[in-house]
């Protein structure tokens, strides 16, 4: 768990290990001890008898603090009901800012304030099975498929490392980064869960898109956990140099992070809110960024049709390329004009602080 400090340390083998281990060192230490605390409650003086009782209330202290109050499970529980709603029957708000799911014409929508302090939700999308991660301490929000070695598997969460979540599969028992699906140790260590695509959109952008969609609805039990990230999915946090320096790019800036055959990109999240569309290049890759009306929902397209490399630029009903003046929605379908009726191509891409994305993905370039 992030205790001040631990979190930049190289240290997941170590406490894989250790944790694995955990039982049988209790056992061996406690056998070491029953013999002279015996003997100090048997034979001893009162003060020795204080002694044995103090020790035993530190011990019980550091147990209930480190194995029950703060163990990343305990801390953050899953829902007891999986439960979504049509447009109609929703009751959360519709500005909410959600991960999107789609798959064989079931859309889905998880509301980061929800699945941020669940840290995951084990789901199905039509015939798909899926494992809906948050981290809040790095913003990173991916979709994975949960089924390892051709079996479907049951997470659950152990701890953190480099402020990222860290998640166990019930068979092998290997430890996951959240923030890319790698194995960082354990019998799959090296190999990667497969990512589902998925995008990050307000619930009202996602409903407009697919209004027979289905938005998740809250466990009523863990309200107030929920209240606790009531502002966090549209606020901008700020680390303790940001008011000392208000125009540098600092650690928990916000960016919209893009890796391409092994190239990475950081696009600093406030200056693509004011350009509203952006042409770039990841890698050998050309790119498009645009942001909806609402400076929230946000989509990542590829720019080439048919061979030819397009411009885009915003419109009032969505946004236009230069080349031919044709219109495009925000699911990327050209709705008028001479391209009428071709798609872009959705790139994947996350939304989640500078520091998560520099150290799971590095080198990264920064832009601008």
């Amino acid at each position: 768990m992030p205790f001040p400090g631990s979190q930049d340390l190289e240290a997941i083998k170590l406490t894989y290990y250790l944790e694995k281990i955990i039982l049988t060192s209790r056992i061996i230490g406690l056998l070491f001890l029953a013999a002279p605390a015996w003997s100090y409650i048997t034979q001893g003086s009162i003060k020795q008898k204080i002694l044995v009782g103090v020790i035993v209330l530190i011990a019980g202290g550091l147990y209930y603090f480190t194995d029950v109050s703060y163990r990343a499970e305990v801390m953050f529980k899953e829902p007891g009901k999986i439960q979504f709603a049509s447009q109609k029957d929703n009751k959360v708000p519709d500005s909410l800012v959600v991960m999107t799911v789609v798959n064989g014409g079931v859309a889905k929508a998880y509301p980061i304030k929800f699945v941020g302090y669940h840290h995951k939700i084990q789901d199905n999308v039509g015939d798909k099975p899926v494992l809906v991660t948050y981290c809040t301490m790095c913003r990173t929000g991916l979709v994975f498929n949960p089924v390892v070695d051709g079996k479907k598997q049951i997470f659950r969460l152990v701890g953190a490392r480099h402020y990222n979540a860290v998640i166990e599969d019930s068979d092998t028992k290997t430890w996951w980064y959240q923030a890319t699906g790698n194995a960082a140790v354990g019998e799959q260590a090296g190999k990667k869960l497969d990512i589902i695509p998925s995008e990050q959109m307000t619930l009202k952008a996602f409903f407009t898109q697919y209004p027979d969609g289905q938005v998740f609805q809250p466990d009523s039990t863990f309200n107030e956990e929920y209240n606790d990230l009531k502002t966090y999915d549209r606020r901008q946090r700020k680390d303790e140099d940001s008011l000392a320096n208000p125009g540098k790019v600092w650690d928990k800036s916000w960016v919209i992070g893009v890796s391409i055959d092994n190239k990475n990109k950081a696009y600093v999240w406030p200056n693509v809110v004011k350009l509203t569309t952006l042409n770039d290049k990841v890698g050998d890759t050309p790119i498009a960024i645009v942001v909806e009306p609402d400076n929230h929902s946000y989509h990542v397209f590829g720019r080439t049709v048919d061979g030819k490399i397009l411009n885009f630029v915003q419109d009032s009903a969505g946004f236009k390329d230069r080349e031919t003046n044709s219109l495009w929605n925000w699911k990327g379908e050209c709705v008028d004009g001479e391209l009428k009726g071709k798609t872009l191509r959705k790139i994947q891409s996350y939304q989640e602080y500078l520091r998560a994305w520099k150290q799971f993905h590095s080198p990264t370039e920064i832009w601008p």
